[in-house]
């Protein structure tokens, strides 16, 4: 064909004598260089942004959907937490006040005797403010059978207020009938000796002031 016959007869020194054909050739070539070179370095980045565009896209749609169930039921949200939040204060309110404290650990000791448990050691402990209600821990050591420990906590549930004991490194062991450490164990006999934590309301006046020393602690460091 004559234009292949035109390619193997050019002379590259005189390119402006080259036939048209040939010409035309050579600059679609260009072209296409061109268009390839532009695509690669331009096109190709920004169908890269494109496509994560089109990612953070769907994750939005999904995160306003999620939002937009939740708007949705904002009113019922609302309404639960605050009859949770009053069920919370009702529940904190049964539990003793301050001016209550001392005449519950009176009757938490009385009960164990009443139980006939022998009480060697019954020490409240500083109180341990939190949030909403405060902690007393009482170091206790006490000497009695399941039976009567059975007793003693049934008789501390039956009191007027709300008492919540919980144990923290009690340890439960056969008691020594005398004699020293390597005594045998008093028949029946157990000994109840750690700490047990009770628990008070803060009345709205020590929450509020508990609250108004923090900033005060926090700016004094």
């Amino acid at each position: 064909m004559k234009f292949f016959d035109d390619l193997r007869n050019l002379d590259r020194n005189n390119i402006g004598g080259w036939p048209t054909s040939v010409k035309g050739f050579f600059v679609a070539i260009v072209i296409i260089v061109i268009v390839f070179l532009g695509w690669y370095f331009y096109i190709s980045g920004q169908q890269d942004t494109l496509t994560s565009g089109q990612q953070q896209e769907a994750k939005l749609k999904t995160d306003f959907e999620a939002k937009q169930a939740k708007v949705v039921n904002l009113d019922a949200l609302k309404a639960q937490l605050a009859q949770m939040n009053e069920m919370l204060s009702q529940m904190l309110r049964e539990l003793p006040s301050k001016t209550e404290m001392p005449a519950l650990l009176v009757n938490i000791s009385q009960t164990a005797q009443a139980a006939g448990i022998e009480t060697d050691l019954f020490q409240p402990k500083p109180e341990i403010p939190e949030e909403f209600y405060a902690v007393q821990p009482i170091a206790l050591k006490m000497q009695g059978t399941y039976h009567q420990f059975g007793t003693f906590i049934s008789g501390v549930a039956s009191l007027p207020r709300v008492v919540i004991l919980t144990m923290h490194d009690v340890s439960l062991t056969a008691a020594k009938s005398g004699g020293g450490k390597d005594a045998p164990p008093a028949g029946g006999q157990l000994m109840l000796e750690g700490t047990v934590q009770t628990y008070r309301y803060l009345g709205d006046e020590e929450a509020k002031g508990k609250d108004a020393k923090a900033p005060a602690n926090k700016g004094g460091k």
